[in-house]
């Protein structure tokens, strides 16, 4: 439909999404959980993919006028493995995956692929957030993580001016599915996506955008750290990383002269 209204498409931003709240364990503990995870791919996952795939055909045919511009907006938590969310992290990983690959395979079509990354609490509080049934063992009195659903929970209750006495463990510490959309002020939302879009309008239609795109001070400085921690792994082990360094091409080449020689014995 874009295509014939305006007679090509420049441009695809895919910003949809959903927040799914819950240990690895609480949303695979019963069926319905399990089929969150389901919704929440669809929507987090296959649906940018679906988005995407049915751009490209048009796209390519704008390989030799100015090119097109595909933006993602995803989450910091695609750099971060953020405990109490690891199927929605997972989701998202799996777009950067497919996003990282794809951009390999349209380049000759100039075509070009980018991913926003605004803090975590920004796309939560915009979207609709789902918690799974909690386990009790995964409260904050049993168990010292940073789980995520304490701290939306806090957040949420903070921005509505309201106090629990479950302290940390907050709304969503309950043995039911809850789903809900933050009621947050018009200036509040206005202001957090305000941030993204202006990260959006920075990139849009640059010559040579960056593959990611981080929003926000404190995301910049938590994906630094992560990759300094990954950097620093990988030097303390590289003496055994290269250690292993196989050629399959001779290995082939290898067994396949042993194999003529035992055949000519």
């Amino acid at each position: 439909m874009a295509e014939a209204d305006f007679g090509s498409i420049d441009m695809v931003v895919c910003c949809d999404g959903e927040t799914l709240i819950g240990t690895v364990e609480e949303v695979g503990n019963t069926a319905r959980a399990r089929s969150l995870v389901r919704q929440m791919f669809e929507t987090n996952f296959f649906g940018p993919v679906n988005v995407i795939k049915a751009a490209l055909p048009g796209m390519r045919r704008n390989r030799d006028t100015s090119g097109s511009h595909i933006i993602v907006v995803s989450s910091i938590a695609n750099h971060l493995g953020t405990p109490g969310l690891g199927t929605t992290c997972a989701a998202g990983w799996a777009l950067d995956g497919f996003c990282d690959s794809l951009a390999y395979e349209v380049a000759p079509f100039n075509i070009k692929i980018s991913i926003v990354q605004p803090n975590l609490e920004v796309n939560a509080l915009t979207h609709k957030i789902t918690a799974a049934p909690a386990i009790e063992d995964y409260g904050p009195d049993r168990n010292s993580a940073p789980l995520f659903r304490g701290i939306i929970g806090g957040l949420l209750d903070r921005i509505e001016g309201e106090s629990t006495e479950t302290g940390s463990s907050g709304r969503f510490m309950t043995d039911k599915v809850q789903s809900l959309e933050p009621a947050l002020a018009a200036t509040m939302r206005d202001a957090l996506v305000a941030e993204t879009v202006y990260a959006i309008l920075a990139i849009a239609g640059h010559e040579n955008p960056p593959a990611r795109h981080i929003v926000g001070f404190e995301g910049v400085a938590s994906v630094k750290e992560k990759l300094k921690t990954v950097s620093e792994e990988l030097e303390d082990f590289v003496a055994s990383s290269c250690a292993v360094d196989i050629d399959p091409g001779a290995h082939v080449m290898d067994s396949g002269g042993d194999r003529g020689m035992n055949g000519g014995a």
